[in-house]
């Protein structure tokens, strides 16, 4: 071999070792410069934040770090700092997930927040100022739930479980719903006439799923207030818990919204 063959081959290799060692920096600066958003989960009345076990996998699958808070469903104030405590603990952008309570949850904690990037409402409450969730449901054809639902003596409301099935999940398999009722965390009673102090959806984009066989909260309802909020809306043939039985459908919308907070 001559010295120049052997110069060329040493020159190349350089080059090759130069390029090697740069791609790991090129790639992770090119991550970080769009870097997925965390997905935080905010569970509903009669529910906890194992409910979104169906969905969780979906989204971790596709890259997203996520996170479901425990609401101790106290008070609206309590649950909105709960949520702003598990928002200010993510890294980087976040997008933010209510379903039912939990979406009168994700207004108010959102509500001034820099890195909360999108609302998603999930067959959930999307209030206005001074709304209560009772008058939300005072103003359409009421829900099959109120009269399911049952006060403890700390005023506490669960729902009856032998209403539970057919006014909460009535697409999920009986086993599974008499686990969930069995297993229901009721909430304070007085939350449901708390007025709401604050919007996030004005200044924040907003996606809505609706659950056009939803018993719990009226179908036109969350139509009505998927369409005052100016939410990127789509429906799904489902109960009031699209996110047990449909989570796909419910992962879908979620990415949708994280694939836009990132453009």
């Amino acid at each position: 071999m001559t010295t120049r063959t052997t110069l060329k081959t040493s020159v190349a290799t350089l080059i090759l070792a130069g390029l090697t060692a740069a791609i790991p920096v090129i790639l992770a600066s090119e991550a970080g410069k769009n870097p997925k958003p965390s997905i935080v989960l905010v569970h509903g009345a009669f529910a906890d934040g194992s409910g979104w076990s169906h969905v969780i996998p979906l989204l971790e699958k596709d890259g997203y770090t996520v996170t479901a808070v425990q609401n101790p469903m106290t008070s609206l104030a309590d649950d909105a700092a709960t949520t702003r405590r598990v928002i200010e603990a993510q890294k980087g952008s976040v997008v933010l997930v209510g379903h039912s309570y939990g979406g009168a949850v994700i207004t108010v904690a959102a509500a001034g927040s820099t890195n909360v990037k999108a609302l998603v409402y999930i067959a959930a409450f999307a209030p206005e100022t001074a709304d209560s969730l009772g008058s939300l449901l005072k103003s359409m054809a009421p829900s099959d739930i109120g009269p399911a639902l049952a006060p403890d003596a700390g005023g506490f409301l669960h729902i009856d479980r032998a209403k539970f099935h057919d006014v909460f999940a009535k697409d999920v398999s009986p086993a599974e719903a008499r686990i969930m009722a069995a297993t229901q965390k009721p909430i304070f009673g007085p939350i449901f006439e708390t007025p709401v102090p604050a919007v996030a959806w004005k200044t924040i984009p907003s996606w809505y799923l609706v659950a056009s066989e939803d018993r719990a909260i009226n179908p036109d309802l969350q139509r009505f207030m998927a369409k005052r909020i100016g939410a990127t809306t789509s429906e799904v043939k489902a109960s009031h818990v699209p996110f047990i039985t449909r989570p796909e459908e419910v992962a879908r919308i979620i990415e949708a919204a994280a694939l836009a907070t990132a453009r």
